[in-house]
């Protein structure tokens, strides 16, 4: 696993902005957003290398894929890279994600709604371990939803799967060149990042189990742009909102 990057000032200033922004959309009115009301809802799953029977390995598929999770290394970088504090506890993260689509680039806030990690009964008896988390657009985002990332094991047959679960909707956008644009090519750059992740993070734990790891003490963030000031960060995601 890689070292910790630390984070730049202007890194600082992006996530600072968003620690206390609004979703962008109504929690208590999640039953109502589905495909009749005009919300895209998305499930796909990929297989991860089995395991044996029972619980999950210490260093196996499973508790590779959730490492690879937390550190937020599976999307692909060309179109999502995410900023976060590495000492920051998950189920408290707010994450900056920085988009990128044709030679714009974007800065989006999300944050953390919820961890899994609890064991199912399945519809035909058997029982499998779960983990994984949520996380929500905020205010200023050019969508606005929720999307689901989990590890499943089946602890009757040792198969590992990831699974990405998602509903979402176009959101406002001011700018009406960014929103023609977002229109043509959001659904293609959002099935692209589901296709892309779930073959990333295969890959990603296929060399884990290759090379042997270990649990870090602290989770990592990936590389991101480096910067200066919190006034060029707010001029930023001014400009991607406006």
């Amino acid at each position: 696993m890689p070292n910790p990057i630390p984070l730049s000032e202007r890194q600082k200033a992006r996530l600072q902005a968003y620690a206390n922004a609004g979703v962008n959309f109504d929690l208590e009115r999640a039953a109502d957003y589905t495909t009749e009301n005009g919300w895209r809802i998305d499930d796909n799953e990929t297989e991860l290398p089995a395991e044996r029977l029972g619980p999950p390995e210490q260093h196996g598929s499973w508790a590779a894929a959730r490492e690879v999770l937390r550190n937020y290394t599976f999307p692909p970088p060309d179109l999502i890279t995410g900023i976060f504090l590495p000492d920051q506890p998950l189920e408290q993260r707010v994450m900056v994600l920085r988009g990128r689509f044709l030679f714009f680039t974007f800065w989006f806030g999300v944050r953390i709604g919820g961890v899994t990690d609890e064991q199912r009964t399945l519809p035909n008896g058997e029982t499998e371990q779960v983990w994984g988390y949520n996380y929500r657009t905020l205010e200023g985002h050019f969508e606005r939803g929720q999307i689901d990332f989990t590890i499943h094991k089946n602890l009757t047959t040792g198969r590992v799967v990831f699974h990405i679960h998602s509903y979402s909707q176009t959101g406002r956008i001011r700018n009406p060149f960014y929103w023609i644009g977002f229109r043509l090519f959001g659904r293609m750059l959002q099935k692209r990042f589901a296709r892309q992740s779930m073959k990333r993070l295969r890959a990603q734990v296929e060399e884990m189990l290759q090379k042997g790891w270990q649990t870090p003490d602290t989770q990592e963030a990936p590389p991101v742009q480096q910067a200066a000031s919190q006034k060029d960060a707010q001029e930023q995601m001014d400009k991607a909102t406006s």
